[in-house]
């Protein structure tokens, strides 16, 4: 374990310089620059597209000793070199100084290096200049990282991003004529938002953002983990040999899953490594940046019963979205999660779901916090006491705190439906990590939900504003049971009624014995 993990290191010299590990991307970088020359890629957030795009410029500027032992350090042609236009947008302090002055200053920063002065005044017309400038002897690569971020972090204040949304469409339409000044565009960002200049003018710009030649350019895949992390993998094993069999699969489970393809899975590198160094199995890719502004929407559309697992769109529908009519499946995708579980070349149809354990009991939890608790330590602590009493078949404990649960529950996002605390009550039962089928259909009928621990099987039923006697008895009359007879475990039925006007559990019945 010689090689250290490249945690906080987004420069490819950097890395390089100082030791760490660093997974071969070259070959696919070296298709993408013999192949074409305008590109932009989509990726959630913290996934390796600023490491790309530096590793990419610095191949540009011809620094060959940075690649050896590379795939492509023997197929470079070092003896050329150019000049590069590196902006990432997650670097510059528009915050403080308004978009148009960060540009601005980072216009001259990179002119500066380059002993260039430049006159102009609009960042439009200074970008034009410092690229008709360097191009004085050979062409000039552009790389423009996180290219939306001015518009993303201010998704909660619409005015404010259309305004920056404004700025970058007039400056990124400079690209439009300077091809022939231009060898290679390469753009990242989060989403594809509809409305910004660089999609519809620069006809020549392709999106290889669900490409099926690149879907692994960014993430791991499980034959890149086992050949570039070998030490790592011989300590969680050592570390975990008591506890799990195989510890790969529980890996794989947690932080693989991620696929532009349908076919491919990746794991983020980010939560990966973050694992490696603390090996505890634990949120780390989410915990980097709550969606506030996503839990937003979802609360004002009311979206609880929303089957985020099981979502169908197309290829179409996730390519672009507008901000001021966000289509939240295409948001989820983009910014990392919801991944293609499968895509049907036939139809075209692309089914979504959580990439892995780490984004679907973190979204989860948040989802779950926002619709009751409002705070997700609150809401993490009374989960665990509710596993703990399904653990002990201590039902009486257990409705105390489904209600502590559910009390903070604001009246405006209350629908009195069954199918409204069915979702609630199905996201805590699987949050905290039980086996449930969840509407299991039987000769005559459904099972609201059947919850497995390693001692009970609990057969539940929900009702609203009824008693838990007739969920109780609609259990036995359509013998729901009957299918888990066979099984060792001891079988409890519960019955559970929600008064929505209280939103609470006012009535709940528990039956072991039974005919």
């Amino acid at each position: 374990m010689n090689r250290k993990l490249a945690l906080g290191h987004q420069e490819f010299s950097e890395l390089i310089n100082n030791n760490c590990i660093y997974v071969d991307k070259t070959e696919d970088i070296f298709k993408l620059i013999t192949s074409g020359s305008y590109y932009f890629l989509s990726r959630p957030r913290r996934f390796g597209k600023s490491l790309l795009a530096n590793t990419i410029k610095e191949l540009f500027l011809g620094n060959k000793e940075l690649f050896k032992g590379l795939w492509i350090y023997d197929k470079w042609d070092w003896g050329k070199t150019y000049p590069v236009i590196k902006i990432s947008f997650s670097n510059i302090d528009y915050e403080k100084l308004g978009l148009q002055q960060a540009i601005s200053f980072e216009l001259d920063n990179i002119a500066n290096k380059y002993n260039i002065k430049l006159v102009r005044n609009s960042v439009a017309t200074k970008f034009k200049e410092l690229i008709e400038k360097l191009s004085g002897k050979t062409q000039v690569a552009i790389i423009i990282d996180e290219y939306d971020k001015p518009i993303i972090d201010y998704l909660d204040k619409i005015e404010k991003a259309e305004e920056n949304r404004n700025i970058l469409k007039n400056f990124y339409s400079v690209l439009k004529d300077a091809d022939k000044y231009l060898r290679f565009i390469f753009i990242t960002g989060v989403s594809k938002f509809s409305q910004v200049s660089i999609f519809s003018d620069l006809n020549n710009l392709i999106d290889i953002t669900i490409d099926k030649n690149y879907p692994q350019i960014v993430g791991w895949t499980q034959k890149e983990i086992e050949e570039n992390f070998p030490g790592y993998i011989k300590r969680i094993k050592d570390t975990y040999k008591n506890i799990f069999p195989d510890i790969m699969l529980k890996v794989k489970e947690w932080y693989n899953g991620y696929s532009w393809d349908g076919f491919t899975r990746v794991y983020n590198p980010v939560s990966l490594m973050n694992f490696f160094s603390k090996q505890d199995f634990r949120n780390y890719w989410f915990a980097t940046g709550t969606p506030t502004f996503l839990m937003e929407i979802i609360k004002e559309k009311k979206l609880i019963a929303y089957d985020v697992e099981h979502t169908y769109t197309t290829a179409k529908i996730l390519d672009s979205y507008d901000f001021k009519n966000i289509n939240l499946d295409s948001l989820l995708f983009q910014t990392g999660y919801l991944t293609i579980k499968e895509y049907d070349l036939a139809t075209g149809e692309i089914t979504l779901g959580y990439p892995n354990k780490e984004i679907d009991d973190s979204f989860s939890t948040h989802f779950l916090a926002e619709f009751t608790t409002g705070a997700i330590d609150v809401t993490e602590d009374l989960l665990h006491r509710i596993r703990r009493c399904f653990m002990k078949n201590d039902m009486e404990e257990l409705i105390e705190h489904i209600n502590t649960l559910f009390a903070n529950i604001p009246y405006n996002l209350i629908e009195k439906t069954e199918r409204y605390f069915h979702s609630l009550f199905y996201l805590v039962l699987k949050i905290i990590g039980f086996t449930i089928d969840a509407e299991i259909l039987t000769i005559k009928g459904r099972i609201d939900a059947v919850v497995k621990t390693n001692e009970h099987i609990f057969i539940v039923e929900f009702k609203i504003n009824q008693s838990a006697k007739k969920a109780i008895r609609q259990i036995i009359d359509k013998k729901y049971a009957s299918k888990y007879l066979g099984d060792k475990r001891k079988i409890i039925l519960l019955g559970i009624n929600f008064d929505t006007e209280n939103k609470s559990v006012d009535d709940y019945e528990v039956m072991s014995d039974f005919e």
